[in-house]
């Protein structure tokens, strides 16, 4: 078996947001990989006194012993049980109730001798790379389907000078009208105070003799495929493969620095925090 992970704040300054973890099980048999970005909070309260890199590190570390120990469990209940116990962990100093209670997207693999299962919530990824060298990117779409009239916000503030106060007050409308979406029906799921948003997450599985690795991708790594086109998911898997997960976040750091204002290619954040995880199993 072979197991690498790489991760890097996207600013040096301040903490990175993503998780990512393995973890074998003492008898000897499969193994589960979580990877978590959490999701920047804005500037203003955001009901919690806690910080993103505090959520993530809690229900990561919640969400690996649970998928671990727990196996009878599917990994929508392992997620909706860890989501419960980190709520439980600041519920009474924390206003959960608030639409940006730090929240993370979520991605989680579980191996045993016959089966891969796989949970993805939100705009990272999964990558399962099969033995006949074809891979499946297991994605949640739903962060990329919003309704067209949002879209056309996001068009708009992209298409203003950047640095303009037009920009800021469009993009100030922009954020109001995705806030709107976040956990609501018709719009988009992440991973915060509600077990119940476990069921949205998208999951399968795959038979073990048919799985040859597994990447996962938090999306400040996975826009070297989603931003700059540099490759095909793919490509971005034997690259993985063959350099190790460093060299791809190298790879997105030369692009984002190419392009430091973001005019070649869009995107909400110059740089942004980055993690790969890799398993052959």
């Amino acid at each position: 078996m072979r197991i690498e992970l790489a991760t890097e704040p996207g600013d040096p300054q301040h903490p990175n947001e993503d998780y990512a973890s393995v973890a074998l099980p003492a008898f000897g048999q499969g193994g589960v990989l979580v990877l978590l970005d959490g999701v920047t909070p804005p500037a203003e309260d955001y009901g919690c006194v806690h910080t993103v890199p505090w959520f993530t590190a809690r229900l990561g570390g919640a969400l690996l012993e649970l998928s671990v120990s727990r196996r009878d469990m599917t990994l929508p209940e392992v997620l909706a049980a860890a989501l419960s116990r980190t709520a439980e962990d600041h519920r009474d100093s924390c206003d959960l109730s608030h639409v940006r209670t730090p929240q993370a997207t979520v991605v989680a693999a579980r191996w045993s001798e016959d089966t891969v299962e796989h949970l993805v919530l939100s705009d990272s990824v999964l990558l399962l790379e099969r033995v006949d060298g074809s891979v499946h990117p297991v994605l949640d779409p739903r962060l990329d389907e919003l309704p067209p009239a949002v879209r056309a916000r996001r068009a708009a503030v992209r298409a203003l000078p950047r640095g303009s106060a037009e920009r800021a007050a469009a993009g100030r409308a922009y954020g109001r009208a995705v806030e709107a979406l976040r956990n609501a029906e018709g719009g988009f799921y992440t991973a915060a105070a509600d077990p119940s948003v476990a069921a949205r997450a998208v999951t399968g599985s795959t038979p073990r003799a048919e799985v040859r690795s597994l990447t996962a991708l938090t999306d400040g790594a996975g826009r070297w495929v989603e931003v700059f086109r540099q490759g095909s998911w793919k490509d971005c898997v034997d690259l993985v493969a063959e350099q190790g997960p460093q060299s791809l976040i190298d790879r997105v750091r030369a692009a984002e620095a190419a392009d430091p204002e973001c005019e070649t290619h869009p995107r909400g954040k110059a740089r942004d925090d980055a993690a790969v995880i890799y398993v052959a199993p």
